[in-house]
């Protein structure tokens, strides 16, 4: 077998067929047989070692969930069985720091790890962090077999393994599903986007030939306003790309040996690195990267992933509370397409986590590693069972602006929002207006809540003079205190950022 199989893991459910595949004696026949509990051999598939590459594929027939089960692989006289499978929903949870946070490091560590024993349908397996300039067949290296989840191997480290986010995630799934869940964790802290793109992801964003031509100096835009016409671009001494910053280095690594398996869905947590690198092609290198590793895994596993596999990231929480840069705002954004919630046009079949109400100061491993990964969590599976597993009514996300009118003679702006408002921070500076002046074409100001009705806020304009040009809402580095963002749904649920 491929080197993430083994006992104790979990291998997609039905409808779709889960994709099995190994080594072996190029040209060699190998017999595989799945055997229910008592050993009554339950399916046999037969495949051919395939040259030069030595390896061997098939596809299970869809099974219901449940087990356990043994997987027996027989060629010739030699034969290796996997025991103790279930059959479930298998997601693969790739990112970087904020995502590679074990469960020691979180709220309420103890009383987490202390659970851990309670859900022993939920399994899971951690690639280890490794980096390749060339695609591979099957990871280097694994920091956690197919496991049953312990004190110990959910809270092995700082940063190792298993991941806090990935964990809570699937046994919040598991509560909501009653079947068995398989969590694979593939991340690396402190790496773009870049890393975790194929090169014709980054070809697609035109960012390999532009890696290849600037020399000396990155050009990195930034954007005050989006209306105007003269945009001063941000220069920063060259980014030597080394380790694993390469472009693609983990895509070929931890990503492409990772193809064959069918999945149910992934969960991303990634961005920070990109508040400080290319920016503001996050709204392509995004959406690209959701597109690429869609299509991959579905041709990888021959169809048995969907192709519009479920995606679920979280959208970036705080980092430096009195910074005057707006590069993680951007980020969020961009984290959107530009849209500023999601599922949309541009990313069909994704949810979001909201987080920047989430904010931790005081976190020992700095305030860009929030401990508070339990309501990350319940937020990103909420999401995960509207889009992925079609929950009907189940509000996933935070009230987002439908209309916007302007009262010139009174200076008032009236937002008309989706959801009804609960005001939860009534002196937070959240809205900005982008204000038009002979002197200059596009002044942000402050422009405070007057009221907030059930699905209205009145902003008041008196500072903006006559033009009102844009609008943004919690446009900052650090835009609310711990859950005391302005603006919530009556859920509990943050309104998200908005330009």
């Amino acid at each position: 077998f491929a080197s993430y199989y083994g006992n104790h893991m979990v291998l997609q459910k039905e409808p779709a067929g889960a994709v099995v595949w190994g080594y072996g004696e190029p040209g060699a026949a190998v017999t595989l047989a799945l055997s229910g509990d008592g050993g009554l051999v339950l399916m046999k598939k037969m495949a051919r070692v395939k040259e030069p590459s030595g390896t061997w594929t098939t596809i299970l027939d869809p099974m219901a969930q449940g087990g356990p089960y043994t997987l027996t692989a027989r060629q010739g006289s030699e034969n290796v069985t996997l025991r103790d499978i279930y059959f479930g929903d298998v997601w693969l949870c790739s990112g970087q720091s904020n995502m590679a946070m074990t469960v020691l490091q979180i709220t309420n560590a103890s009383q987490e790890l202390a659970a851990a024993a309670r859900y022993p349908y939920v399994r899971i397996f951690a690639a280890a962090p490794s980096r390749s300039d060339v695609e591979l067949e099957d990871l280097e290296r694994i920091d956690l077999p197919w496991s049953i989840p312990t004190a110990e191997n959910l809270g092995h480290g700082n940063f190792t393994y298993f991941s806090a986010l990935c964990w809570l995630l699937g046994r919040y799934l598991y509560e909501a599903l009653r079947y068995p869940v398989g969590l694979v964790e593939a991340a690396w802290g402190g790496t773009p986007i870049e890393a975790w793109s194929s090169p014709r992801a980054l070809r697609a964003c035109g960012l390999l030939e532009n890696m290849r031509r600037v020399k000396g100096i990155h050009v990195w835009p930034r954007v005050f306003c989006p209306f105007s016409p003269a945009l001063s671009p941000r220069i920063s001494p060259h980014q030597h790309f080394s380790g694993p910053q390469t472009p693609s280095v983990l895509w070929n690594a931890m990503i492409h040996p990772l193809l064959n398996m069918t999945l149910r869905g992934i969960a991303w947590y990634q961005g920070e690195a990109n508040a400080f690198l290319h920016t503001d092609q996050y709204n392509c290198t995004f959406p690209v990267l959701i597109a690429d590793w869609r299509q991959a895994f579905h041709a990888g596993s021959a169809g048995q992933t969907e192709l519009l596999l479920p995606f679920g990231f979280v959208q970036l929480s705080t980092y430096r509370r009195q910074s005057p840069q707006d590069s993680f705002a951007r980020l969020r954004w961009h984290q959107t397409a530009d849209m500023g919630v999601v599922p949309n046009a541009r990313m069909p079949g994704t949810f979001m986590s909201v987080a920047m109400d989430l904010c931790d100061e005081h976190s020992p491993y700095g305030s860009i590693h929030p401990r508070d990964k339990q309501n990350v969590a319940h937020r990103l599976q909420l999401g995960a069972r509207a889009v992925a597993y079609g929950e009907k009514d189940l509000v996933f996300q935070g009230p987002f602006p439908m209309r916007a009118v302007l009262e010139v003679t009174r200076a008032l702006l009236n937002i008309t929002y989706s959801q009804r408002l609960v005001w939860r921070q009534r002196d937070t500076p959240a809205f900005e207006v982008c204000c038009s002046s002979p002197v200059t074409l596009c002044r942000w100001l402050p422009a405070p809540m007057v009221t907030v009705g059930s699905h209205t806020v009145t902003l008041a304009l008196g500072g903006c003079g006559t033009l009102v040009l844009a609008l943004r809402y919690a446009w900052a580095e650090w835009p609310c205190e711990y859950q005391s963002c302005a603006l919530y749904n009556t859920q509990g649920l943050p309104a998200p950022p908005f330009l």
